[in-house]
């Protein structure tokens, strides 16, 4: 008897890959804190930054010995980075600036109280961790300084969050021609242009809506430049994730991964963001 005719198999979906669910409530929740500290005593804003960043070089130097055997002194790093939150939020860019070269200071030295060998490569990572989450994150401290810094921060906060929902919907609906397939083969150029398209319309009405004195053309550059420095830091932290062998940097926030998987974005936007606001409408 011939075989009868097998029905084709039927098309699968597109998955999310993440517990769409989980992450959803994670980021209302973590929204919820963000906004309410935000407006209501500037302190405990700068606070939740500095616990972010003390967590983020947690995660980021736990991977880094695991994976790579590297051993970037965490002490120095936290006790610094929090420090550097502090003083941009004080004392402005000065402020940072100094803070920043006294934690790298202090990482030569702490890293001398262990054995010589692979002291290079440790204070090498370990200055690159300064640099890469506190330095980056100072900028948010910086932007919540203006008089209206509450608006900036919320700003900056929409904007990259819009630019990365932009990326994923337009893209997990249209994407078809990959734009780094080494580095992050989910993304797509099509993604791209969500974000650049979201984040551009997000930025024109924060502009003309929330910042003194801000314009709508100027939110249609500061959408485009927050697109572009959003999915650079997306690739960046792909980069470092995809030498290291892993999918996330933690387990910390169910559906998003760690708190370096969320601060991806958001760490390389925030002195974009910062820059171009001081130069639109001044630094407050």
């Amino acid at each position: 008897m011939p075989h009868a005719p097998q029905p084709a198999p039927a098309p699968q979906k597109k998955s999310a890959g993440r517990d769409l669910g989980a992450a959803i409530g994670v980021g209302v929740g973590l929204g919820a804190v963000i906004v309410a500290s935000l407006f209501f005593v500037k302190a405990v804003f700068v606070g939740v930054i500095a616990v972010a960043v003390v967590v983020g070089l947690w995660e980021l130097t736990t991977r880094l010995d695991e994976r790579k055997g590297i051993k970037a002194p965490l002490v120095p790093l936290a006790l610094g980075g929090a420090a550097m939150v502090v003083a941009g939020y004080a004392r402005g860019a000065e402020g940072a600036w100094v803070a920043m070269a006294l934690t790298t200071l202090a990482v030569l030295v702490w890293r001398m109280t262990a054995p010589p060998e692979g002291y290079l490569k440790d204070v090498t990572a370990g200055v690159f961790a300064v640099f890469y989450v506190p330095f980056l994150a100072t900028f948010v401290a910086m932007l919540l300084k203006a008089e209206d810094g509450p608006w900036r921060v919320l700003t900056f906060l929409l904007l990259t969050v819009v630019s990365d929902t932009g990326a994923y919907a337009v893209g997990w609906r249209f994407g078809k021609r990959k734009l780094a397939p080494r580095i992050s083969p989910g993304k797509t150029r099509e993604g791209l242009l969500g974000a650049v398209g979201f984040s551009m319309a997000a930025g024109a009405l924060c502009m003309q809506f929330l910042i003194d004195d801000g314009q709508w053309w100027q939110g249609l550059l500061l959408g485009l430049a927050v697109a572009a420095s959003a999915t650079l830091g997306d690739l960046g932290e792909s980069m470092i994730k995809r030498d290291l062998g892993i999918k996330d940097m933690g387990t910390l926030l169910p559906g998003h991964g760690g708190i370096m998987d969320r601060l991806d974005s958001l760490l390389p936007t925030a002195p974009v963001v910062w820059l171009l606001l001081a130069v639109f409408v001044g630094s407050g």
